[in-house]
């Protein structure tokens, strides 16, 4: 491991803080809860910040996704594509994660978050110059698609924080 390779550790733990402390002692009706109708529930935001980690970052680690292979697209049985992140999601969409606990929340975003950890224990600070996506201009390293999924999930993490500081307020 690297200094670098602990800062990004380090950022993919307090993804995970956030979403506990975010998530921890609510029921699913307030998960499932939303602002106002259009925009996202707390489960959503943390299924989606979720999915693009475990989706992203399987994809840079050349694994498959936690979502598939550990079976957790069958135990949260949404109506979606199994490799569906929640990208573009309309706001009926969103309203089949209501009922959706924090006990398959937590499970979930546990299970990506030591996938994360394990495979970041592996890059070097050589790694993270590779390319790893040519669609863009200019292409885009891993660490860059790192620190993408980390400012992608503080955002929503921050979002989910938010809407229980509302909710809670009701």
């Amino acid at each position: 491991m690297t200094a670098s390779t602990d800062l990004l550790i380090d950022a993919f733990d307090r993804i995970a803080q956030v979403v506990r402390s975010t998530v921890g002692g609510l029921e699913p009706a307030l998960l499932g809860e939303r602002i106002d109708p259009g925009s996202n529930s707390i489960a959503w935001l943390v299924w989606h910040l979720t999915r693009i980690q475990d989706d992203h970052v399987s994809d840079v680690a050349g694994q498959t996704q936690a979502w598939i292979d550990d079976g957790w697209s069958d135990r949260f049985g949404l109506p979606f594509d199994r490799y569906d992140t929640g990208y573009g999601h309309t706001p009926d969409e969103v309203g089949a994660l209501e009922g959706v606990g924090a006990v398959e929340l937590f499970g979930y975003h546990d299970d990506v978050h030591h996938r994360t950890v394990a495979y970041l224990r592996t890059v070097t600070d050589r790694d993270l110059g590779r390319v790893v996506d040519e669609a863009w201009d200019p292409p885009v390293t891993l660490g860059v698609r790192l620190v993408s999924v980390i400012s992608d999930d503080l955002q929503h993490a921050g979002q989910a924080a938010f809407a229980r500081g509302v909710l809670e307020r009701r």
